[in-house]
């Protein structure tokens, strides 16, 4: 594909550190809402529906208009129509995925299922939103990219979160100052931003983000959390993450384009 890997535009490499090639935060929607309608397509829509079995931004490839293509379908399973269609389940020997995508019954022994790609959907949507890869070296022990995740859908602590990327440039310049100064403390499961000093802070204006771009980010958040549940049974289905992502992308350009329209009158 001519624009390559979603891999390469979120963890390009230059001068040996990570930097965004400069997704928009509505060019991730697309390739949310892209990926989304290709995984419905394999389960649902095919003759007989396909499990991937290793969703991740590397098998995410970008043609000339930035529209996203699943590729690489070396372990995907067919599912037989005869099966439960809410699990979608194919048995395989040996199912193998990539650490930090997989999901985690498949740890346990759990046969391939439809849930299983939504659980790796998830992880994808918390990546391409906050920049960081499930096997980041901050995550260990019980605190995951989820969990990271969870711990800072309050406004005040969103930035701590989100790909710098996708912030306005004053709030990155006050997030990448505040970054410096503090450390990561992930006790309990959770996390908290701590300075030198030991107090517990948080961006000084979050009103410098405007509440479109927090409703938006927290949204779309929400919804890689609800694809990624533990339990399986308790995980989003493709079809209301469509609609919902939609609706998040749809609400947000609208809200934008009212704005755009009352400046320039």
């Amino acid at each position: 594909m001519p624009n390559g890997s979603l891999e390469k535009w979120l963890h390009q490499v230059t001068d040996g550190e990570n930097c965004s090639r400069g997704l928009s935060l509505v060019q991730r929607l697309n390739i949310a809402i892209e990926v989304a309608s290709a995984i419905y397509y394999l389960h649902n829509d095919c003759d007989q529906p396909v499990i991937h079995c290793d969703l991740k931004p590397s098998n995410i490839l970008l043609d000339n208009e930035m529209i996203a293509h699943i590729s690489d379908f070396g372990l995907a399973r067919l599912v037989s129509r005869t099966t439960d269609s809410s699990q979608g389940q194919a048995s395989t020997i040996g199912i193998k995925g990539t650490i930090g995508y997989v999901a985690p019954e498949y740890a346990m022994g759990g046969e391939p299922s439809k849930q299983g790609d939504v659980y790796s959907y998830g992880i994808l949507v918390l990546e391409m939103l906050t920049g960081k890869k499930p096997v980041d070296e901050m995550f260990k022990d019980d605190f995951n990219l989820c969990s990271f995740v969870t711990s800072a859908l309050q406004p005040e602590r969103l930035v701590r979160i989100v790909d710098s990327a996708l912030l306005p440039a004053e709030v990155e310049e006050t997030t990448d100052r505040s970054r410096e100064g503090g450390r990561s403390n992930s006790n309990n499961g959770g996390t908290e931003i701590e300075e030198e000093g030991g107090n517990n802070t948080s961006l000084e204006d979050p009103n410098q983000m405007s509440s479109t771009l927090q409703e938006c980010l927290v949204s779309v958040l929400k919804v890689g959390l609800a694809c990624s549940e533990d339990s399986p049974n308790e995980r989003m289905n493709m079809e209301d993450v469509i609609r919902e992502l939609q609706h998040i992308r749809n609400a947000y350009l609208g809200v934008g384009i009212r704005g755009q329209r009352r400046r320039t009158r």
